[in-house]
């Protein structure tokens, strides 16, 4: 079985619990901007854009786990594309998380849902 790095495993895991995060806080969101406000044409579109945001973390969080898997499926050494893939999808997902967080916190002031 192969096995990443420690920090790079570290890194895997603190990157999905962001991404869990992020999904909670969107559905979370999600929720409570219905409640208040139902779904209306002003709300749809935020409603729709807090739904796109839990989406894009369900997937990169999945990317991660599969990623996980075909390493540990993987038989030593590790191939270096899957070394490559692991270190593109790491480096897009921070940059993508704080984004994902933004937004959310936008929607969250746009609509004083604090």
């Amino acid at each position: 079985m192969a096995k990443l790095s420690p920090e790079t495993a570290k890194t895997i895991w603190d990157l999905q619990h962001q991404l869990l995060e992020i999904i909670d806080m969107a559905r979370t969101l999600e929720l409570l901007l219905f409640e208040a406000f139902g779904e209306t044409e002003d709300t749809i579109p935020f409603l729709d854009e807090l739904q796109s945001i839990a989406q894009q973390a369900i997937d990169r969080f999945f990317l991660l786990s599969t990623l996980q898997i075909r390493v540990a499926n993987a038989q030593p050494p590790i191939p270096s594309d899957i070394f490559e893939v692991v270190d593109r999808s790491i480096q897009t997902t921070q940059q993508k998380i704080p984004a994902l967080s933004r937004s959310i916190q936008e929607i969250t002031q746009e609509w004083k849902l604090s």
